[in-house]
């Protein structure tokens, strides 16, 4: 298990990511005195988050761009010109990518986020559902990462049981889930799903889960740093899983950059939750 990095005060922030959620971020950060810095792909050039920083540098010359922003290697060869102390992956791209977070540790760059074995752990699907059958949740049949073999998935689809949702592995956002009603529309379901999860997070892993139709979903939130601060956000719930997942994507606020304040409302965790909060910096826990 990774330990909790012990950091001192960030004067300069790196944003790796781009538009609202950028600006966001940098709001935040000026608020604090923190020097924003901007990355931008060739076609953002004239983004509004690229003036709203205190610099801004171009990132992933001469690729597309998504995949601008998805370039672990010069986000940070940026990072470190720029001489920044820490790196904001904002949501969505590699925020809840555990090889970027590395790469910031290698260079000596504290990552606004969890850990790269958090991630592992809980930012991967089938890895967090692994990890809640080990603690004794119990959770909705679903199959392993599934396979090129088209064959393979239709029968590992049948064996779960028709309609079944597919998912992304990584990310989320309802980035990659859909859902199948039969067989018939399975593996093409599975090609655009997989385009889409890699065009979002760089990763096309996908799985599939029995669906709930109709399902209410709960969800705990927990935030914790390297302070010690550990903290908890309320629950919500709603009918439609996915439909929340997309809701909680566009309205979430980024982490916060500063320590939060100690709260009234912080409880021990629960011992299902405790075994997943001890090495986390945050993370999210979804119930059906």
């Amino acid at each position: 298990m990774n330990p909790l990095p012990k950091t001192g005060a960030i004067k300069s922030l790196l944003i790796a990511n781009r538009g609202e959620i950028a600006i966001r971020v940098m709001r935040a950060a000026t608020e604090l005195g923190i020097r924003t810095i901007a990355i931008h792909s060739q076609e953002d050039r004239f983004s509004l988050h690229r003036t709203k920083a205190d610099e801004s540098y171009l990132v992933g010359d001469g690729k597309g761009p998504i995949d601008a922003y998805l370039d672990i290697d010069d986000i940070i060869r940026v990072a470190v010109e720029a001489r920044a102390d820490a790196v904001h992956p904002g949501y969505g791209f590699l925020s809840e990518s555990p090889e970027f977070a590395e790469a910031c540790a290698a260079a000596k760059i504290v990552f606004v986020g969890p850990l790269p074995d958090t991630m592992r752990r809980l930012g991967n699907k089938v890895e967090a559902r692994n990890l809640a059958v080990a603690a004794g949740v119990p959770v909705m049949p679903a199959t392993p990462p599934l396979p090129a073999d088209e064959t393979q998935v239709l029968d590992m689809a049948r064996l779960v049981g028709f309609p079944v949702m597919l998912k992304a592995s990584w990310g989320g956002g309802g980035r990659g889930m859909r859902i199948v009603e039969d067989d018939r529309e399975l593996i093409e379901t599975v090609a655009a799903a997989r385009r889409e999860a890699k065009a979002a997070f760089g990763k096309d892993e996908v799985y599939l889960e029995k669906l709930i139709r109709r399902a209410r979903h709960g969800e705990v939130q927990i935030l914790g740093d390297s302070h010690g601060n550990l903290d908890r956000r309320p629950f919500s719930r709603t009918r439609n899983a996915p439909n929340c997942a997309r809701r909680r994507s566009k309205s979430a606020a980024p982490w916060a950059i500063a320590p939060p304040a100690p709260s009234s409302s912080c409880r021990t965790p629960t011992p299902a939750s405790s075994i997943s909060s001890k090495s986390t910096h945050a993370f999210r826990w979804n119930t059906p």
